[in-house]
């Protein structure tokens, strides 16, 4: 579950982009801050109107980072419209650098019911983008793209599509340095396999990339086997596979595999490890930051991700 926004985005303080104010003198420099901008219930125009307004009183030039929170005056609706405002007005965003679509928690909607779209039109309307974030796998999709700047892409989601993985495994994305997929589970779209996370593990693919989080899922066991001997791992500083169901026999293959005594932080935090194989995680690894937070009954038979619905 998913309980706060962000204070900070893109290293940047979030401010909200008020609806009732004094006047433009009140605001912030447009540049110095990541512009929250989500539609209160029954606002009039939805976030037609919001944009407008918004565009209007901050100058678009200048804006660096942009947090998309709801969308909807009313019910939660698909994102589609959304997306083909801000994509219709980007050429105004000459200097956007982030973006955070669907910056949304369960008290307006919960994840699994964001009602999401084809963003491939948002990766080549912003060209100059370095860090895109993503909630929400419903109904989301990307066709493969090149993106020459982006640095950071993350998905978070109760579950992405095969396809929503493969679009991402086929893009070029020569500057990316930083991957990180919630995979998520059936129920809810998560409807990729181990294999599909190949093109991310053996090398060829993301030259640029350091920062490796495969998580979320209810193959957790399976994706630390395939990465114990993944050619990416040797450049990477981060690796994440945490929020799922790892347990003892994906830990000791990772363990068993190439060493991983490179990394600076190894983030496996919600697991099903016992506290036998958490020790020797510790031992084996010194050196690394290692997060084994969360921690769950490695006995029960019920074992569940930590963000699905």
């Amino acid at each position: 579950m998913i309980t706060s926004t962000n204070e900070q985005f893109h290293g940047l303080p979030v401010v909200g982009f008020p609806t009732d104010r004094s006047g433009p003198d009140t605001l912030p420099e447009p540049g110095a801050v990541a512009w929250r901008l989500s539609v209160e219930y029954a606002a009039e125009g939805g976030f037609d109107a919001l944009w407008a307004d918004f565009l209007a009183t901050v100058d678009p030039a200048s804006v660096r980072a942009l947090v998309i929170g709801t969308w909807w005056p009313h019910d939660h609706g698909p994102a589609e419209q959304m997306l083909a405002t801000l994509v219709g007005d980007a050429t105004r965003l000459s200097a956007l650098e982030a973006l955070f679509i669907a910056d949304v928690t369960y008290e307006d909607c919960e994840i699994s019911w964001l009602e999401m779209s084809d963003i491939t039109p948002v990766v080549t309307a912003f060209p100059q983008l370095t860090e895109l974030v993503v909630r929400g796998g419903n109904g989301l999709r990307l066709s493969p793209v090149r993106h020459d700047r982006l640095v950071d892409l993350r998905f978070e989601a109760g579950g992405l599509s095969a396809e929503l993985v493969r679009g991402v495994a086929a893009s070029e994305l020569p500057a990316l340095e930083g991957l990180e997929l919630w995979l998520g589970v059936d129920d809810h779209g998560g409807s990729s396999d181990v294999d599909d996370l190949t093109p991310f593990l053996d090398g060829t693919r993301l030259p640029a990339l350091r920062h490796l989080r495969l998580q979320n899922s209810m193959f957790q066991d399976e994706i630390a086997a395939a990465v114990a001997h993944a050619p990416v791992v040797a450049r990477l500083r981060t690796l994440g596979l945490s929020m799922g169901t790892l347990t003892d026999e994906g830990a000791a293959a990772l363990l068993d595999g190439q060493p991983l005594t490179h990394l600076k932080t190894l983030d496996l935090h919600h697991h099903y490890l016992t506290d036998a194989m958490q020790e020797r995680i510790r031992a084996s690894l010194p050196g690394v930051a290692i997060d084994l937070s969360e921690p769950e009954d490695p006995d029960s038979e019920w074992r569940y991700v930590a963000v699905a619905e």
